[in-house]
């Protein structure tokens, strides 16, 4: 079988290799279809490490997978975190934060750019008719855009400002209407993510260098309720710390490149805003493809592009320059 792996910045290789054994007792294999990029794929691409944890080279990225059980094939979508489900997180039903998690991509677990995988059979569930292989990727990102609303903690009528106009932050704006916000701003320095963002309810995008003094002026300076960072570079977080009013909220679902990214401490000390940071998803896979079923002609189109497992350099290189109008970037396996 085929797998690819980062060898170092910028650098991927594609080689074949041994298929995994039979699957063990409470496993499935699976041949995979598809699998999406993320944002934390890219970091490793383009940083050699995601937030304070340094890349380990050679690695297989990639958690955003859906594909096809070997010997029924039943469609399905593969969930990239095992947890224990016997630690004190897990007890109390906080499993993204495991002490013992695995995560495929991370550490020792391997990642899903390869042909054949086994993995436990409870991380697997079915894709739902209608749903393609490329879009069904979205369930991930989906899924930690519905995690963060457990700190958004949205009010209907609330307003709120959205940095970063990736992927998650795009699924984020399209859920926080969902949610019934009354206004919200989206804020990228890439145009086509700007358009993106107003394709998925966006009222206002703006620039990063005009965001701040538009909410102040547009709320009489009183600021949004919150303020998500989904990318958490070029001093997104302190201007979400200027951007909330008082008594409101900032919520981070972006991985910073910097191990002590700068915060605005005493801005939300004056408000006494809190500050949430968001690790993954915590089992809301089942509702982000509840929402993908009924909503394809909403998150299908922002797959715009697809490649094969051969050229997934060139995709992560499309990615980290914004080149060619890219949304989300999936690699197919399936194309040769």
């Amino acid at each position: 079988m085929r797998l690819a792996q980062l060898i170092a910045q910028h650098r991927f290789t594609v080689s074949e290799t041994e298929p995994p054994p039979p699957p063990g007792q409470g496993e499935v294999q699976v041949r995979v279809h598809a699998v999406g990029i993320c944002g934390s794929d890219l970091h490793n691409f383009s940083e050699g490490s995601v937030g304070d944890t340094p890349s380990v080279f050679p690695m297989v990225l990639g958690h955003e997978p859906t594909g096809t059980i070997v010997g029924t094939g039943e469609r399905v979508i593969l969930e990239p975190a095992v947890y224990c489900y016997h630690c004190e997180m897990c007890r109390t039903g906080r499993h993204n934060l495991c002490v013992h998690i695995r995560f495929y991509s991370a550490g020792p677990d391997p990642g899903f750019f390869r042909d054949i995988v086994n993995l436990p059979a409870h991380n697997v569930l079915p894709l739902p008719d209608g749903l393609g292989f490329a879009e069904g990727t979205l369930f991930e990102p989906l899924a930690i855009a519905l995690h963060s609303m457990v700190f958004v903690k949205l009010t209907p009528g609330e307003t709120v400002a959205v940095w970063g106009c990736g992927p998650i932050g795009v699924l984020t704006i399209a859920v926080l209407k969902m949610h019934g916000a009354r206004r919200v701003y989206a804020i990228d320095p890439v145009p086509h993510r700007r358009a993106m963002a107003t394709a998925y309810g966006a009222d206002v995008v703006l620039a990063p260098d005009e965001a701040l003094a538009e909410i102040k002026s547009s709320t009489g300076d009183r600021g949004v309720d919150v303020a998500i960072d989904c990318v958490t570079r070029d001093g997104s977080l302190e201007a979400c710390c200027l951007a909330v009013a008082r008594g409101g909220r900032v919520v981070v679902t972006g991985i910073p490149s910097e191990p002590m990214p700068v915060i605005h401490f005493h801005e939300l000390r004056r408000k006494e805003v809190p500050l949430y940071p968001v690790r993954r998803s915590n089992h809301e896979t089942p509702l982000a493809l509840d929402l993908l079923r009924e909503r394809p002609t909403l998150f299908g189109p922002l797959v715009t592009h697809q490649r094969p497992l051969e050229e997934i350099e060139e995709a992560f290189s499309m990615l980290e320059h914004y080149r060619d109008k890219v949304g989300k970037a999936v690699i197919d396996l399936t194309a040769m």
